[in-house]
């Protein structure tokens, strides 16, 4: 087919497809025009430079001394932070309201953010620490923690969380979702990163898994496959548009094992140690050390012909 040249067959395609973005992006036009978006190839680059400074003896360079390790491990994370500096910046200039050109203020804003980040990359690392183990502990199939630092999804996708929540908590805009996405890509593992996630926490296998922006998950819990954690309904403004951050999403207590396939909905709590059998429906809360699996839920279901 050719396309070159007004007059070939792709032309009116081509107009047709500007057309419509034009009026898609009339709203965003002027901005568009003054800033570029953040980057996701550099962000996968940045996630990459931080995997390496947070584990250097395994993502690092090969045969660091002690010495080479502290060198390494400074110029990584120095370089990761300069790079994700310019993102944050392209990202609150796109959401800027103070300024046609140039904003100091977000330039700023960027910078402190960058500082307050740093300072939370000790914290940051701890917690990995604790998942990484949590993976080695909580799957028999693991014959060690390198193996499940280098191959697993669930450890991929909470690195990412960790540094996109710690993001969101800083109120950083369009970044933390980029980062999420990135994650989501690779592993098949979609937590939104305004999830707020405890301590030794693993997904195993990983696939299909959907955590909502306003979960809340304690620690030493443990998901399998196809696991959500998803919102029953959306509260409406008076034009009909879903309420932004309202929380309407699962809080599972300490201790909790959620099997494969399981579906909770709802701002409900899983009570501390519980365990959610696989492929079950949820929109009740439970009381700690309860055991739901599809019988129970089906006796509750249908208890005096309802349902029926």
């Amino acid at each position: 087919m050719s396309s070159g040249g007004e007059g070939g067959a792709l032309g009116p395609i081509v107009d047709a497809i500007c057309q419509i973005n034009g009026e898609l992006l009339s709203g965003r036009r002027r901005k568009l025009g003054r800033h570029v978006l953040p980057s996701r190839e550099a962000l996968t680059t940045i996630m990459e430079e931080l995997g390496s400074a947070f584990f250097p003896a395994h993502f690092g360079a090969l045969d660091l001394s002690d010495e080479g390790l502290h060198y390494f491990v400074g110029h990584t994370l120095g370089a990761a932070l300069v790079a994700l500096e310019a993102q944050i910046r392209r990202g609150l200039a796109f959401a800027c309201t103070h300024s046609e050109g140039a904003c100091g203020i977000c330039d700023r804003r960027a910078h402190a953010v960058i500082q307050e980040l740093a300072a939370q990359i000790p914290a940051i690392r701890v917690l990995l620490a604790g998942d990484v183990q949590a993976a080695f502990d909580g799957d028999p199939a693991a014959p060690s923690i390198d193996e499940a630092l280098f191959s697993y999804p669930g450890v991929t996708a909470i690195i990412y969380h960790r540094v996109a929540h710690a993001l969101v908590k800083l109120e950083v805009p369009l970044i933390p979702r980029m980062i999420a996405e990135l994650a989501h890509r690779v592993t098949g593992i979609d937590i939104h990163p305004g999830a707020q996630i405890g301590g030794s926490f693993f997904i195993d296998h990983g696939t299909g898994v959907v955590i909502g922006e306003t979960a809340v998950i304690g620690e030493r819990v443990r998901l399998y496959q196809g696991v959500t954690l998803g919102a029953k309904r959306f509260e409406l403004d008076e034009q009909g548009h879903p309420k932004k951050g309202v929380p309407r999403h699962p809080i599972v207590e300490d201790d909790v094992v959620i099997y494969a396939g399981a579906t909770i909905l709802g701002r409900i709590t899983i009570g501390r140690g519980s365990s959610i059998g696989g492929n079950v429906w949820l929109t009740k809360s439970v009381p700690p050390e309860s055991r739901i699996t599809q019988a129970l839920v089906r006796q509750e279901d249908f208890q005096s012909g309802g349902g029926i």
